[in-house]
């Protein structure tokens, strides 16, 4: 059985049904994709990979927010048309999502190409009496809706808490209400609707994509912690309401923020790193790793200590693993993957404890290790564990190094030149080869299970 943290439920659960249906909130992409938006997809590709693993059968969608004020107001800095710009970021998160081994998602929905299914839920909305038209659009009264704030805890009508954006209209029935549309005004993007020429608000558009998609009700939905108020509070307002029926989801799952100097990564406060930066320096499993030693729902606190303390571990399991691909001399045989096994399935059964099975697997190579060294170790052995490595792999994305086909045939015939002058002790000569390598656009980091070749 796996048990998960539920959010509305403020306590662990057993997920149910073997088919589940899974919605991520995706980005508003006016920009890069930061580390902070690398941490919270990693997290729902191994937990959709592990659960699949497990025999579910899960349908998972993310959202991509391609019309928003935020797009709007960069295109204008930028002097380029909304839809371009908004076009040219998702491109780039696809990419950044590719390049992290993120592969899981069934479908990338664009909340544009759900317009008529917004209008429609607008118009049930204020049918029903939830909303209501003020002279810059449609907005939803939360005063309404009796359970406003079952999901956050929060009862007040309010904006001041707020985590996340919140409409700002003079003539509001109360702080909190938010934009189900907002007409346009001169110059940008605009969609035709029975109050105007307009565009949707942030919030209905992802309940319209999930009832398209999923229904009136469904299993699962995701995000970081920060959107929990007002955002998915919205989303179960606006649905409910529609539908009349509760819950909209079963399982609220929420990760927590990735932080820099103690305040959340974001674009607001100009305090983020870039997916792409990151690559350029660092390998994707560094991130898929460094992202499984915190547990889902802790803050991830980001620094250089952290990376090269993530950066010797990895040594650790690239040496264990080239043991195990050698042939070895012992003939016991042992039990040592038994307990590993045990651990790992006990581990993210509950609620995906990955800095448990991570603690374990460090712990299974160092058991492994004494045991080559005194020759105690079998090729059977050798042969169940990287199979069953190789096979648990395949969740985490970390484990097994890939081979860098990338690297050109001339820098690795240097750099092998370079290490074969150090191990002849001729330190001048091989420091030459480095300095032309790096003419050449690529360093050498010296580590305990050898060198490694990075592009500059």
């Amino acid at each position: 059985m796996i048990r998960i943290f539920n959010t509305i439920s403020r306590k662990k659960e057993v997920i149910k049904p073997k088919k589940l249906k899974l919605f991520v909130c995706g980005p508003t992409v006016y920009d890069s994709s930061h580390l902070g938006h690398a941490r919270t997809y990693i997290i729902f590709d191994i937990i959709v990979k592990y659960l699949r693993y497990a025999g579910f059968n899960v349908s998972y969608l993310i959202n991509i927010t391609d019309i928003d004020d935020k797009i709007i107001q960069r295109a204008k800095e930028q002097n380029k048309e909304p839809n371009k710009l908004a076009l040219e970021f998702e491109k780039s998160f696809l990419k950044d999502m590719k390049s992290l081994g993120i592969d899981s998602p069934d479908k990338y929905a664009r909340a544009t190409s759900y317009i008529k299914e917004i209008i429609s839920q607008i118009e049930r909305l204020i049918k029903k009496g939830y909303a209501y038209e003020l002279k810059d659009g449609i907005y939803y009264d939360i005063s309404k809706f009796k359970d406003y704030g079952k999901l956050s805890g929060r009862t007040k009508q309010g904006a001041e808490d707020a985590v996340s954006r919140i409409d700002e209209a003079k003539d509001k029935r109360n702080k909190g209400d938010f934009a189900l549309w907002k007409l346009s005004k001169k110059g940008e993007p605009k969609w035709d609707s029975p109050w105007g020429e307009g565009r949707p608000g942030w919030h209905i558009e992802d309940t319209a994509i999930t009832e398209k998609e999923f229904g009136v009700q469904y299993d699962m939905h995701g995000g970081a912690i920060d959107l929990i108020f007002p955002h998915h509070e919205a989303e179960i307002s606006q649905m409910e309401a529609i539908s009349g029926k509760s819950p909209l989801v079963r399982y609220w799952i929420h990760s927590g923020l990735l932080r820099m100097e103690k305040q959340k990564m974001s674009k607001s406060l100009n305090n983020f790193i870039t997916i792409e930066e990151f690559l350029k320096d660092h390998p994707a499993r560094l991130l898929r790793y460094l992202v499984s030693k915190t547990s889902y729902r802790s803050p991830l606190q980001y620094s250089e200590r952290r990376i090269e303390q993530a950066e010797k571990e990895l040594e650790r399991i690239d040496e264990f693993i080239g043991k195990l691909n050698d042939s070895q001399k012992g003939k016991e045989n042992n039990n040592i993957l038994k307990e590993f096994k045990l651990i790992f399935k006990r581990s993210m059964e509950d609620d995906f404890n990955t800095p448990l099975v991570l603690t374990s697997l460090l712990y299974l190579i160092k058991k492994s290790n004494s045991l080559i060294a005194k020759e105690k170790f079998s090729t059977k052995d050798s042969q169940e564990i990287l199979l069953y490595i190789k096979k648990i792999d395949k969740i985490f994305g970390f484990i097994i190094k890939e081979k860098d086909l990338s690297i050109p045939e001339n820098i690795k015939k240097l750099a092998q030149k370079r290490e074969d002058l150090r191990n002849q002790k001729k330190y001048k000569e091989a420091d030459l080869v480095r300095n032309k390598l790096i003419d050449m656009g690529w360093k050498l980091q010296d580590t305990n299970s050898g060198y490694k070749i990075q592009k500059i």
